[in-house]
């Protein structure tokens, strides 16, 4: 057996520091090979470079460490593609960033960013709701009509009630010119939020895409999420606002373990009336032939992300997609009400 390198030694040949292998090994992702007992000192064997290396690389990308956990046991062949997938999804949201940052700049110069709008898309979309096998009421809301797609997961007594609320507050929107888009949505949320309080101990989340142009913008609060399907693959465009996702941020619990946490439906942040529940904002550009799917966890949390993949590039339409997503949950078990939109780039 090589001779094993003292935690300095291994750190500074894996290109990492020591206090990044002792979180590693709190978190699982490299333990050392030996550890003194009565000083605690971690030791390393030679043979752990090439992983410890990987990871110095993956954090590099700025990858999340959970990821880099699941790529690490992965086949090489399955580790490559995880990381290629991960570059595109951070190749789409720095060109998203990009276009707000123009966006912003023209704004700031006194420019109309709308008359820089070289193409405008049409639409197809269409919406579902579905009490579910197990619920006994539905409080989701499904939403697509010209310029807006939308999706609110209600929960409370009066759930039902919030969540319609939640995508009324956004009908009102598709008419404005798109320099006004975001200022106009911030509005509405923080009115909408604030009505929430008349419910009680109700609220809702909601993720919509309001269209204008050849550009979109995304609100978001809570854990109902927005995918992209883009030239056959599938991304997700939006964060839960939750406690496991949280964690799982930090490394401190896998996708695995999150699934089958007690407090995964916990959320950090919806609307429900009280202060801290503004809506992430973001503006996106729009491509001939993107597919974009709003859906509530009733259908995210049982139906994993290559299924829903599966379905929506096989559905010839919005309309399809929406009836085989809500078929495919029940299948699942249907243990909770679904929500999903789908609209169709042209």
């Amino acid at each position: 057996m090589a001779e094993l390198l003292t935690i300095g030694a291994f750190a500074r040949r894996a290109e990492l520091t020591p206090k990044a292998l002792r979180l590693y090994d709190e978190l699982g992702l490299l333990r050392p090979a030996q550890v003194d007992p009565a000083s605690g000192y971690r030791y390393y064997e030679p043979a752990q470079l090439e992983q410890a290396r990987l990871v110095s690389r993956l954090r590099l990308l700025g990858m999340p460490l959970a990821r880099i956990t699941a790529v690490c046991v992965l086949p090489p062949a399955a580790a490559a593609a995880a990381v290629t997938a991960y570059w595109a999804q951070v190749e789409h949201d720095t060109e998203s960033r990009r276009r707000l940052a123009l966006f912003l700049a023209d704004h700031l110069n006194g420019k109309d960013p709308a008359n820089m709008t070289t193409a405008s898309f049409t639409l197809r979309s269409a919406a579902a709701s579905d009490t579910g096998l197990v619920r006994e009421t539905n409080q989701d809301t499904a939403y697509a009509g010209p310029g807006l797609l939308a999706v609110a997961d209600g929960f409370g007594p009066d759930g039902a009630r919030a969540s319609v609320l939640a995508v009324d507050a956004l009908k009102a929107l598709t008419d404005r010119p798109a320099a006004d888009v975001r200022t106009a949505l911030a509005e509405s949320v923080a009115a909408a939020n604030l009505r929430m309080a008349e419910l009680g101990a109700s609220g809702s989340t909601l993720t919509a895409l309001l269209w204008t142009g050849s550009e979109l913008t995304l609100v978001h609060v809570g854990d109902s999420r927005a995918y992209l399907l883009r030239a056959g693959e599938l991304f997700r465009i939006t964060t839960d606002h939750s406690l496991v996702r949280t964690l799982i941020d930090e490394g401190r619990l896998t996708e695995d373990e999150a699934a089958a946490h007690p407090q995964r439906a916990l959320l950090t942040r919806a609307l429900d009336g009280r202060e801290g529940s503004d809506a992430d904002l973001s503006l996106r550009e729009s491509r001939a032939g993107d597919r974009y799917l709003l859906c509530s966890d009733g259908l995210s949390a049982v139906l994993p992300d290559p299924d829903i993949r599966a379905a929506l590039v096989a559905a010839d339409d919005p309309d399809v997609a929406v009836r085989d997503l809500v078929t495919l949950a029940r299948r699942a078990g249907g243990p909770d009400n679904v929500a999903c939109a789908v609209a169709d780039v042209e």
